[in-house]
């Protein structure tokens, strides 16, 4: 069988390094004036070197360009994909049909493309339209169901298909920096960071004992999910629906969490291709997750086995 890649976001060069070093198949970074939602931010300079050092290992360098697009942005955008693809990243992960655009303009067609939308990304005729337009990955909203996310992938069996198994999502994004407004409506100091040092969360009346991470960045304000996805129990059920790609989120996370979190899945990916009809499942694999998780966010298995209704 195929083995299915295993794949985190990064944010520095070093850090990407540690985590390929760590077991990661990819790594996917991104400059903050183009990428969203990015624990940190590589730039070109840095991708010089990371990128041959990641193929050397075996290992792919993705880079996000899922901003939000507006017209400032539109002119830079072509020279940037023409220097990815020179220095042969090995996708571009988008969500904005500016991108297409951009890379036409930039003469750099054959930038592999992977498609995301975030919550959009919920049935194959979609995904097959951007496979039309040249994407060869759709990622997966995070809303969707066990059933829903395998039978997406039976009928696309030309385009490879990422999920989210691990870590927190984002369920709201404003362009608009409604922490500092917010600040400033009160005639209060500035936030001294991002938001994200400052432990900043929102907490519903009913529900007090739910924390919503929220923070702010040069993208705006994020709202992120109160538990964390982990699907590493189950995650044999995904890899026997042939589902290509296993992607972690490291954003809000200590690097020496995540690092466990990369073994682990690295063991479950590694025991179940070895031996899918012998494959069990071993307790201690989670334990050193659970070790380090904040007792405050629950490990949960998300949407995966919810109805969800749009």
């Amino acid at each position: 069988m195929k083995k299915p890649e295993l794949y985190i976001s990064a944010g520095s060069a070093e850090q990407a390094r540690a985590y390929i070093e760590a077991g990661a198949d990819a790594v996917a970074v991104g400059e903050h004036r183009y990428a969203m939602r990015m624990p940190g931010e590589v730039k070109l300079d840095d991708l010089a070197g990371l990128i041959p050092w990641a193929h050397e290992r075996g290992a792919r360098v993705y880079v996000v360009v899922n901003k939000i697009m507006d017209n400032d942005l539109l002119p830079e955008l072509p020279a940037y994909l023409r220097r990815l693809k020179e220095l042969q990243a090995d996708a571009v992960v988008f969500g904005d049909p500016a991108v297409l655009i951009a890379l036409r303009q930039a003469s750099a067609q054959g930038l592999p493309l992977h498609w995301n939308a975030e919550m959009t990304s919920t049935n194959y005729e979609t995904a097959g339209y951007w496979r039309s337009k040249g994407a060869v990955r759709v990622v997966l909203a995070r809303e969707l169901n066990l059933e829903e996310t395998l039978g997406i992938k039976r009928n696309l069996p030309s385009m490879e298909v990422e999920v989210q198994v691990h870590g927190i999502t984002n369920i709201y994004h404003s362009k608009r920096s409604l922490l500092k407004n917010y600040q400033e409506h009160q005639g209060r100091a500035e936030l001294r960071g991002s938001g994200i040092e400052e432990g900043l969360f929102l907490i519903e009346q009913e529900r007090q004992d739910e924390r919503y991470p929220v923070y702010e960045d040069v993208n705006g304000t994020h709202i992120m999910s109160s538990d964390d996805i982990c699907m590493l129990e189950d995650l044999h059920e995904l890899m026997a629906g042939n589902i290509d790609s296993f992607r972690i989120e490291s954003l809000l996370k200590p690097e020496a969490y995540n690092v466990t979190v990369i073994q682990g899945y690295r063991q479950a990916i590694d025991a179940y291709c070895a031996d899918p009809e012998g494959y069990e499942f071993q307790e201690e694999w989670i334990e050193a997750i659970r070790r380090l998780q904040d007792p405050r966010r629950e490990l949960s298995f998300g949407f995966f086995y919810k109805e969800q209704v749009y």
